[in-house]
């Protein structure tokens, strides 16, 4: 589900640059910058995230805590029955966006328009996508698939101290980047624990026989 939550996002920056700029179609990509940078000309062979792309990262995940206590049940008025299930994980992601492309100056203006992007479209919802970012690439098995969703970017502003160790642990070569926190995306996987009816009476005129009587 992350991965599909992050490819929706990805079809629809993509969609965005080539409307709007005539932008290679594939200009955003996933990636994991700790494998490196390749270009054309390396070994096909080899890990590491393309030369000459945005390339989005997930770089934290945090669970958001003030969801936590929610029901573990889900009552049914029309089968008068409840389903008993734990509730989802709600999580936070912060993801890093960066400019790889060999030309600097380049860089700054692709940054400059992703940026520009998620100003006026921070939230995305099924309703507010195309079909078709929901649909292409997306993970083959059905479970694996967000079926509603509503996924919001904050622009994060890290420390200096924050970006040294981010950098740090990517590997030390720092390349035009920016940070959203993206909220909220819940994983649950629907299988039901177990399942009982409503209670629907109480009986209160009850009482004990005495047997001592005669």
């Amino acid at each position: 589900m992350i991965a599909h939550a992050l490819t929706i996002v990805l079809n629809e920056l993509n969609k965005h640059l080539v409307d709007n700029y005539a932008s290679d179609p594939s200009q955003v990509v996933l990636g994991n910058l700790a494998e490196g940078l390749v270009t054309a000309s390396s070994d096909s062979g080899n890990a590491g995230v393309s030369r000459d792309k945005l390339c989005l990262s997930v770089v934290n995940i945090k669970e958001e805590k003030t969801l936590k206590n929610v029901p573990n049940h889900v009552r049914n008025d029309t089968t008068l029955s409840v389903t008993y299930e734990n509730p989802p994980v709600f999580l936070n992601f912060q993801i890093l966006l960066t400019a790889t492309h060999l030309n600097y100056t380049h860089a700054l203006l692709m940054l400059s328009r992703a940026i520009q992007f998620f100003q006026f479209k921070n939230v995305f919802t099924q309703d507010n996508v195309v079909p078709i970012s929901i649909q292409k690439d997306w993970p083959t098995n059905t479970l694996d698939r967000l079926e509603s969703f509503k996924l919001i970017f904050d622009l994060y502003s890290p420390t200096m101290e924050e970006v040294n160790h981010l950098w740090g642990t990517l590997g030390g070569k720092q390349y035009p980047f920016v940070l959203y926190t993206l909220r909220m995306l819940d994983l649950k996987f629907h299988a039901i624990q177990s399942e009982s009816g409503l209670i629907t009476e109480v009986v209160t005129d009850f009482y004990h026989k005495d047997t001592k009587a005669g």
